[in-house]
């Protein structure tokens, strides 16, 4: 499985407060990154596969409403986190 317990763990120990927190929005989002970067790869070989293709799209969705909420409640944060997981804009 791409997704272990210690690649979460470090995910959230990079992106988060700590390692327990897991529902930090900045841990959340890197999170969301990491899936969707595994997705996009998948998709690339697997051209015709629809379900994965809507899972990406309710992924980025997700992160989107997520990178709103917390470019309103702390700009700083958003900018830092945007420059880091390399998002565009």
């Amino acid at each position: 499985m791409y997704l272990t317990t210690e690649k979460k763990q470090e995910i959230f120990a990079q992106h988060g407060k700590s390692v327990s927190d897991t529902g930090s929005t900045e841990g959340q989002i890197a999170l969301f990154t990491f899936r969707i970067q595994h997705l996009t790869n998948h998709l690339r070989e697997q051209r015709n596969d629809k379900f994965t293709e809507r899972s990406l799209v309710r992924l980025v969705g997700k992160r989107r409403r997520l990178l709103d909420y917390l470019k309103s409640k702390d700009i700083v944060k958003y900018r830092e986190l945007i420059k880091e997981l390399g998002i565009r804009k």
